[in-house]
């Protein structure tokens, strides 16, 4: 179906957004499923409305005509009766790919002045009787609504977004190739929420296997039976996430000096890894290419009331990157640290990358951004938020 189509039409796109399961056919019609209605038998069925679209400029204008087309049994009142005040003609057609069985006819005096009014109308008229026998019966199911690949990156319609009317602004996400570089803990949380906006690629650099300590600290609640495959981080993410959207890239190994390169393409980079080493090669070479990325960092520390620490979101971008050498550590881990102990700290890995991808957010103009802060931290113990080197 044209989603397009529905999303720069207001009428078509109420109706989805209500939960119509509403589709344009390839013929150019309009098609409403899974419309309850009660047939002769005093039975409860579906079926579906089918109504010419009439377009100027590719959208939709006043329907042309009151008629409306049915695919199913005749509907009736709830004694089994048909309904009368539609009845126009039954016999079977088609109409491009779609056969229906009676067309209906209930014009308002001044005519329908969308086709919000003319589907909502009909479906009323014809679902009543059956609402009347179970009041769980309804045409909007919110179906699930597939698109196309040349549509979307997603494989169904983020209607999320069309709900709250910020379809416009959601494509200001739409950069072409976006990299993360570890996927442990903060790196799996920069997928679950990079993965729900239109970026066009996606792609993952890791070379730890998902294993079970894994499933502690990222997003989901993976099976004994996947964590048993012990498959490659980004392997097993990339499938997790390609149920929902395409252009979700796997690269199997860590990043060195002998495959840095395949960083070069990539329009912004999310830095995840713990070693400092890694971080500097990586840096260097994307301040060399002029690619924008923020850093991610997390300091914790355990004390007799408890843990304690702060988390790092540092940014940069070649309008300001003066900051990076000072802010961030390019020293080797301590692998004694509480951190590389794998104690449990999924809230502060979902909040690190919160904090991550906001910022991202604010640099392609999708959040408000007052401060411009190129570098923020939160501590944990006082509850502190903090933003600095503001540009």
């Amino acid at each position: 179906m044209s989603q397009e189509l529905v999303n720069r039409s207001p009428d078509l796109k109420r109706l989805r957004d209500e939960g119509y399961a509403v589709e344009v056919t390839k013929s150019g019609y309009l098609m409403v499923r899974n419309v309850p209605y009660t047939n002769s038998s005093r039975e409860i069925k579906f079926g579906t409305l089918v109504s010419e679209l009439t377009l100027a400029n590719d959208v939709t204008t006043a329907p042309s005509t009151h008629i409306i087309y049915f695919a199913g049994e005749h509907p009736c009142h709830k004694d089994g009766t048909k309904i009368g005040q539609i009845a126009h003609q039954s016999n079977t057609q088609k109409l491009g790919e779609t056969e229906v069985h009676h067309s209906f006819s209930n014009k308002p005096p001044a005519g329908y002045k969308d086709y919000y009014e003319k589907i909502s109308t009909y479906v009323a008229v014809i679902s009543s009787p059956a609402r009347s026998i179970d009041t769980n019966v309804t045409a909007q199911t919110f179906s699930l609504i597939e698109t196309a690949e040349d549509e979307s990156v997603f494989k169904y319609l983020d209607t999320a977004s069309s709900r709250a009317r910020i379809d416009q602004v959601m494509t200001k996400l739409e950069i072409g190739k976006l990299a993360i570089v570890g996927l442990g803990g903060t790196g799996s949380y920069v997928l679950d929420f990079v993965a729900k906006t239109p970026v066009k690629e996606i792609h993952l650099f890791d070379g730890d296997k998902y294993l079970q300590h894994n499933a502690f600290r990222s997003p989901g609640a993976p099976s004994g039976e996947e964590l048993n495959k012990k498959l490659p981080k980004v392997e097993y993410l990339k499938d997790v996430y390609s149920r929902m959207r395409r252009n979700i890239f796997a690269h199997v190994g860590y990043i060195d000096a002998s495959n840095v390169d395949q960083l070069k393409d990539m329009n912004f980079v999310f830095i995840c890894v713990d070693k400092g080493p890694v971080k500097k090669l990586i840096i260097e070479k994307l301040e060399e290419w002029g690619i924008s990325f923020i850093d991610v960092g997390m300091g914790i520390e355990k004390s007799d009331t408890g843990l304690t620490g702060i988390l790092r979101v540092t940014t940069s971008t070649p309008d300001y990157r003066k900051h990076v050498s000072k802010r961030i550590s390019f020293a080797d881990d301590d692998p004694d640290g509480e951190y590389n102990q794998n104690i449990q700290i999924a809230d502060l890995n979902a909040l690190n990358a919160a904090l991550a991808v906001i910022k991202w957010k604010k640099l392609l103009g999708f959040y408000h951004d007052v401060e411009k802060e190129y570098n923020s931290t939160y501590t944990i113990d006082c509850n502190l938020l903090t933003s600095e080197e503001k540009v």
